[in-house]
């Protein structure tokens, strides 16, 4: 049976109307075209409560917590579109993935993130389009066995950048995120097909 990529796509956001959910859903039905199987969530279905080692002592992980990295480790590649908050990460980013970082008792450490390939995106209404949150967040994910794929887009003006269809009014923007995503679904076949 040929191998089917499994990926997670999400966006560093729980706004309504989120440019980066936007982004990375169009990033998502590139994924599904070229052949993986991608499951969208949307962090704003599993809050979590601000990190605390008092409360992780106290409580264990919280089950929002338990549940995105259940959906972490079954995913072979991750899809994140990280908005740029202050010249940096957005805390509900910052958040996911530190509650993601801990392990359950007799668990590996950073068992959803060891060996996982991910693709980086951003849109922000600023002329940069998230650039430095994208070094932020690429830092991050490398220092804790991600492999972070060199090659990552950015939309600024992204309050102009949609169309009513949901996708990318420049062409060339669209096939840049389609083009990234195509290489990450390549890339996931190479290493674990």
């Amino acid at each position: 049976m040929p191998y089917t990529p499994k990926i997670l796509a999400f966006a560093g956001s729980t706004r309504k109307e989120s440019f980066n959910k936007k982004l990375v859903k169009i990033a998502a039905d590139a994924a599904r075209a070229a052949g993986a199987e991608v499951t969208y969530l949307d962090l704003k279905d599993i809050p979590m409560p601000l990190y605390d080692g008092d409360l992780e002592a106290e409580q264990g992980l919280p089950e929002n917590a338990k549940k995105l990295k259940a959906l972490m480790i079954a995913h072979d590649g991750f899809l994140i579109s990280a908005p740029e908050y202050n010249s940096s990460i957005s805390g509900v980013l910052k958040n996911a993935l530190d509650w993601a970082s801990r392990p359950a008792p007799g668990e590996a450490s950073l068992a959803c993130f060891t060996g996982k390939v991910v693709t980086l995106m951003s849109a922000s209404s600023g002329a940069l389009g998230g650039l430095r949150s994208l070094v932020t967040v690429r830092s991050m994910l490398s220092n804790i066995g991600v492999l972070v794929l060199p090659a990552q887009v950015a939309v600024p003006k992204a309050h102009e950048a949609f169309g009513p269809d949901g996708k990318l009014k420049d062409p060339k923007q669209q096939a840049s995120i389609e083009a990234l995503t195509r290489d990450l679904v390549g890339i996931l076949i190479k290493l674990k097909g």
